[in-house]
């Protein structure tokens, strides 16, 4: 049996726990393994897999691919809610918790109808902050585990002053 190394991220802990684990997994032998790296889901857990919509059920028994590098999100919110502020315009959407902060842009510049070279000139930030993710940050690693929401403003990348 073949083996993936795997990256999992818990809510409220720093860092990543990396793992071998098989690369071909049923969900409910997911949530033994996690249990045995002292990741221990409940019925108020949800297990994602990378940017996947939708949690493994944890008594699955459908057959799931861990590719090498493979993040698993190990998190109490099913999905984000993100907010983007856009000059005086706002938007509210629902991610899931792996989805990456790259995936929150497109839908922000498609939401607020940037033109593409505004777009890349663009980032966000967190909201009352100078925090700005890098891109492929998983929205799971901005949120505590109990609030289940992030806000962030789009932003000019840089500040041309004549």
């Amino acid at each position: 049996m073949s083996k993936s190394t795997v990256f999992i991220q818990l809510d409220g802990r720093e860092g990543l726990i990396e793992a071998e684990l098989p690369s071909t997994i049923t969900g409910a032998q997911l949530h033994k393994s996690l249990a045995a790296l002292d990741a221990e889901t409940d019925d108020a857990t949800f297990v994602f897999i990378d940017e996947e919509d939708e949690p493994v059920k944890r008594k699955g028994k459908e057959s799931l691919t861990l590719r090498p590098g493979t993040r698993i999100h190990v998190t109490r919110c099913r999905k984000i809610k993100v907010t983007v502020n856009f000059l005086e315009k706002t938007a509210e959407d629902h991610f899931s918790p792996g989805a990456r902060v790259r995936r929150v842009k497109a839908w922000a510049v498609d939401k607020f109808d940037l033109e593409r070279q505004d777009a890349a000139e663009h980032v966000l930030q967190l909201c009352n902050s100078t925090s700005r993710p890098v891109s492929d940050t998983p929205l799971q690693q901005l949120t505590d585990g109990k609030r289940c929401s992030v806000c962030f403003d789009l932003v000019p990348e840089k500040r041309v002053e004549g």
